[in-house]
């Protein structure tokens, strides 16, 4: 008894002690439970794979991965309503402009990769828009001076103002759904369009890290106001009551018409239509440039994607106005190397994949630009000579402090969202849509319930660069979808959105699964780092060494060895600046195993 009685006691003082706050302060047990979750409770355990990852999605009739639950099982229900994979991307697609405005929307560009397994092809689609006709790159920059002396902008602005009409160029996605639909569709684009009319009209409820993004943006769009030549369009169509939050219901009735308008009358109804002519008059109206025979002009491409061998897979991307060939040459650089001999967390390997990534940026910066109007050496930069050229200039040890670009062979022959569809038949599509920075420039046609794109931010302003603006062009783009075969069957079709983290993104997700066999879940899962500064493919330069962020995954030694390698570091926690993955990848008995994004709302539905 005196032994029980002492143990009592024990615990008494114990409970009373954990109980006490700085000086002995008493707390409730409340606030020691919130003090607990505050500091962190871990997660939970798993019979098999990685504790911090998750189970791969399988499914063998169809599938669908997208940064929203509500979009991939729209997809889902038109691949079960007779739809090919084409037909659920788009009906995903215009859900998520609806659910993810924050990413995407049909006021920017689309850019595809699709598997068709009748003909046994990979087919490129790049539907980028031009800048309009009507104004000369003489003419920006009188604009750009006038916004400066206005004190619109600031006044060491060096680019192309991220907001208002300046940045504006052709929305290219209706026509690039259209053109994906009249060649590998089924059901009528007005069955296809139907359920984000159908959510556009009723309503859904907004997803937590939309939400978070709805509130950056209008932070944005508040900061940056005297940019913006018309805000109350977009406050009505997105911000009546301030950013929409978690759970609330959200509408568009607007978008809903535009969207049965496009499914009634078809593509020419935006490019040459009423909902052109709506386009024209609201830049007239607010001292815009784009104009109804800029949208008439436009026609996307259907383009050879490139690629490169990567220890025997067959790694495919779009090629330039793109930034797609910078993560086929990330990945000749890297091929020279066997990563595998150290851990994945290791510093070696991160400093290989950063100084790839620096490499290969550079080559971004000088070359990478509208292929219609400048000479771009494609074949040269995919070359392995030109890639084992390039490793060589990494000092296995140390972080350069400055590269420069090379000299491939010229030979004669270019804010977001991400998703993939695979049908039964076996077509997967590889798409990706974006307006920009955010949600745009934060101009909304009167009645349309769309955002324009900022793409137009990316031009130069040098004349001599081979991106430089000028009328009807293409700008350099950031969004970039992926594939890779094997042995001349499809293997993978992903993506990960994120401007510049695409690339380096699309490499660290193939090393993760080529090099160190992890599962498709966890290959995006793991932690990921981003590396930011060097040249620019716009001009505006950031220091040559630059910055490596990392998420909290990667170990302390690693960053701290790092550094001594002469790598600037900093932690970043919140996920934001590290991109969004999904993925489908073919087994070899024909089903699909999927993965979807952690850093986002997004789902792997399947059946």
């Amino acid at each position: 008894m005196r032994y029980c009685t002492f143990v009592a006691v024990f615990l008494s003082a114990l409970l009373a002690a954990c109980a006490a706050g700085p000086a002995g302060k008493m707390r409730s047990m409340d606030e020691v439970d919130a003090q607990g979750a505050a500091a962190g409770l871990g997660g939970g355990g798993r019979p098999v794979g990685e504790a911090w990852s998750r189970s791969p999605v399988y499914g063998a009739g169809g599938m669908a991965a997208t940064a929203q639950p509500l979009a991939s099982q729209v997809a889902i229900d038109v691949l079960k309503a007779g739809g090919s994979a084409i037909d659920a991307a788009i009906a995903a697609n215009a859900a998520l402009g609806l659910m993810e405005p924050t990413g995407n929307g049909i006021g920017g560009d689309i850019f595809f990769i699709i598997w068709d397994p009748e003909t046994e092809q990979l087919y490129g689609y790049n539907g980028s828009g031009r800048a309009p006709e009507g104004r000369s790159l003489d003419d920006l920059k009188a604009r750009i001076a006038g916004l400066k002396a206005a004190g619109a902008v600031p006044e060491d602005l060096e680019g192309i103002p991220s907001h208002g009409s300046l940045p504006v160029t052709v929305p290219g996605t209706v026509d690039g759904w259209f053109a994906a639909h009249d060649r590998f569709g089924r059901l009528p684009m007005a069955d296809v369009l139907a359920p984000a009319v159908r959510y556009a009209r009723e309503g859904f409820p907004v997803s937590p890290v939309i939400a978070y993004y709805f509130q950056r943006n209008l932070d944005g769009f508040e900061k940056r106001a005297a940019m913006i030549e018309e805000f109350d369009n977009a406050r009505t169509t997105y911000f009546t009551d301030g950013a929409p939050k978690a759970g609330e219901l959200f509408r568009n009735t607007d978008l809903a018409d535009t969207l049965e308008t496009l499914g009634r009358e078809g593509r020419d109804a935006f490019y040459e239509g009423e909902l052109a002519r709506t386009m024209d008059a609201y830049f007239k109206r607010i001292g815009g440039d784009l104009r109804y025979a800029d949208l008439a002009a436009h026609r996307g491409e259907w383009v050879e994607p490139g690629h490169v061998d990567y220890r025997g897979y067959d790694v495919y991307e779009l090629p330039p106005n793109g930034q797609g060939f910078a993560a086929l040459q990330m990945l000749n650089i890297l091929k020279n190397v066997d990563l595998a001999q150290w851990p994945r967390a290791s510093a070696e390997v991160f400093h290989y994949l950063v100084e790839a990534k620096r490499l290969a940026f550079e080559d971004v910066a000088r070359y990478y630009a509208d292929p219609s109007a400048a000479e771009v050496p494609l074949a040269g930069l995919l070359s392995d000579a030109y890639g084992r050229e390039r490793f060589s200039l990494i000092d296995p040890a140390r972080a350069t402090a400055a590269f420069g670009p090379g000299e491939p062979a010229l030979e004669s022959d270019g804010d977001t969202t991400y998703l993939t569809v695979a049908d039964g038949d076996g077509m997967m599509v590889s798409l990706i849509q974006s307006n920009y920075r955010g949600m745009g420039t934060g101009l909304v046609a009167d009645g349309l319930g769309f955002m324009f794109q900022d793409r137009g931010e990316l031009f130069s302003l040098d004349p001599a660069h081979p991106n430089a603006y000028a009328p009807g062009k293409r700008p350099f783009h950031t969004i970039i979808p992926a594939f890779v075969m094997k042995d001349g069957e499809p293997w993978l079709s992903f993506g990960l959105m994120g401007g510049a983290m695409q690339p380096q993104g699309h490499v660290q997700v193939l090393v993760n699964l080529i090099d160190y066999g992890m599962n498709v879940q966890e290959a995006g899962d793991a932690a990921r780092i981003n590396h930011d500064g060097g040249r620019q493919p716009t001009g505006v330069h950031g220091d040559p060494l630059g910055t490596l962020a990392v998420e909290p995954g990667v170990p302390a030694a690693t960053i701290k060895r790092l550094e001594a390698m002469g790598h600037r570091v900093e932690v970043i926690e919140d996920g934001v600046r590290f991109g969004g993955y999904q993925a489908i990848m073919r087994l070899p008995n024909g089903a699909y195993a999927g993965a979807t994004e952690k850093r986002k709302d997004g789902t792997v539905a399947a059946y």
